[in-house]
């Protein structure tokens, strides 16, 4: 959980600038991401950059919590039962965990990015239970949060999948290869070897970056589908292939389906070194080696 908190609040910032540009807000979209984020504290303040990040904050300490406990449960249950080991354990258990942790969180994401896309002065949600009542009441009851979770499940996959298995892979070869260079002895328990913590965070980030190259269309699609009712084209984006067509055909790959990706290598790159890097240490202050 500190270690999903730790990680978000370092790229709280491009998050809300990569919301705005992904679902091409009217006040924001003539800009690029630079622009964007000098653009927001003169309209919305400095604290515009941080707009959502409460509901962040809700959702992603149980979100970081699910995901890094699911990821050990099930790699161990992979390896006993049904006797897969090697990387492969690593891509199977990172993607399980990842869906696991994204059903049980989803509808607090759903508030956060609603909060996010708004813009000073036009407020349709006056905070994170305001905007649990309205999608409640008007978006037709539970179904209402949910909206988008196919895209995301299915982005999240490969997401977790990859950015565990980058990891993992990382971790070990360079364990293996280099220990006196990369590792040394963990705080809790001197006989295990852990990444030194800038390795540690390289691993994280070029796990980060690949996981994210491989995912992005799809949390496009997932925005575009969550923001739902707020578009004024919703009724072009109600599911997971009619939002893909639809970005595609109207503004093609570079500017539609990976408008923002640049962004996402600046916050996602931090964002994962920080998150792995922070899981690590945790581990070594909890006693857990």
């Amino acid at each position: 959980g500190v270690a999903g908190c730790c990680a978000k609040t370092t790229i709280a910032p491009l998050d809300r600038v990569k919301i705005l540009l992904q679902a091409h807000n009217h006040h924001y979209k003539h800009l690029g991401v630079f622009s964007t984020l000098c653009a927001v504290p003169k309209k919305e303040g400095y604290l515009g950059l941080y707009k959502g990040n409460g509901a962040m904050m809700i959702r992603i300490f149980p979100y970081g919590a699910i995901q890094f406990m699911a990821f050990d449960r099930y790699k161990k249950v992979i390896k006993k039962q049904l006797g897969i080991s090697g990387h492969v354990h690593r891509l199977m258990a990172g993607s399980l965990a990842g869906i696991t942790a994204v059903i049980c969180t989803y509808p607090l994401d759903m508030v956060r990015v609603r909060l996010a896309f708004q813009v000073k002065g036009e407020h349709k949600y006056m905070g994170i239970i305001h905007a649990f009542k309205m999608i409640y009441t008007k978006e037709g009851g539970l179904r209402g949060f949910y909206r988008g979770l196919i895209p995301t499940v299915v982005g999240m996959a490969p997401y977790a999948g990859f950015s565990f298995f980058t990891f993992g892979t990382l971790k070990s070869i360079g364990l293996a290869q280099a220990p006196n260079l990369l590792g040394r002895p963990s705080l809790d328990n001197p006989d295990v070897l852990v990444l030194k913590t800038h390795v540690n965070l390289l691993c994280g980030g070029i796990a980060g970056a690949i996981a994210q190259t491989i995912s992005y269309p799809l949390d496009v699609t997932r925005r575009r589908m969550q923001l739902g009712a707020v578009l004024p084209d919703s009724e072009k984006c109600l599911t997971m292939v009619q939002t893909l067509k639809y970005v595609y055909q109207q503004h093609g790959v570079r500017r539609g389906l990976y408008r923002g990706l640049s962004l996402n290598y600046i916050r996602c790159i931090p964002s994962q070194a920080v998150a792995f890097t922070t899981y690590e240490l945790m581990k070594q202050l909890l006693h857990l080696n």
